[in-house]
């Protein structure tokens, strides 16, 4: 079936008009169906990765997690590996009937919410400074369309 307002579109008609731009590209593509290359206000994603201010974004977070998580990894299976090698040691009562096995398994939960906490802090920080560089490469971005 072909529709008079396109007699020459070899694209199938299934019910309806949609948005979809017909195979021979007659109107321009909505935004949402654009490419990288026809964006014209295509940010350099690349770019940005490349810059010395994202490295540097890159190297504080990873300042962070890295050892956050090599600490939180070698704590938790602290517990397991002292009880399995020192069972003696972990079986030594504290506060009653609460041994030092119990008394580490609850710290764990306290360290995790003390490092949850602390990554809050400077990844609040981080994302910051994230933003700040998301913001000038939409604004070179911007230069760049207004420019053409």
């Amino acid at each position: 079936m072909k529709l008079p307002s396109t007699p020459e579109d070899p694209t199938p008609v299934s019910g309806g008009w949609t948005d979809v731009t017909p195979v021979t590209h007659r109107s321009p593509k909505p935004p949402h169906e654009q490419t990288a290359a026809e964006d014209p206000d295509l940010v350099d994603w690349e770019g940005v990765a490349r810059s010395p201010e994202f490295r540097e974004l890159l190297r504080r977070k990873a300042a962070l997690v890295v050892p956050a998580t090599i600490f939180f990894t070698l704590y938790y299976f602290a517990l397991p590996v002292l009880v399995g090698w020192f069972p003696a040691f972990m079986e030594r009562r504290v506060l009653g009937p609460v041994n030092l096995a119990y008394l580490f398994a609850l710290s764990q939960f306290f360290m995790a919410w003390i490092l949850a906490a602390i990554y809050l802090r400077v990844a609040g920080r981080l994302d910051a400074v994230s933003g700040g560089i998301a913001d000038r490469a939409l604004a070179r971005a911007a230069e760049k369309g207004r420019a053409r």
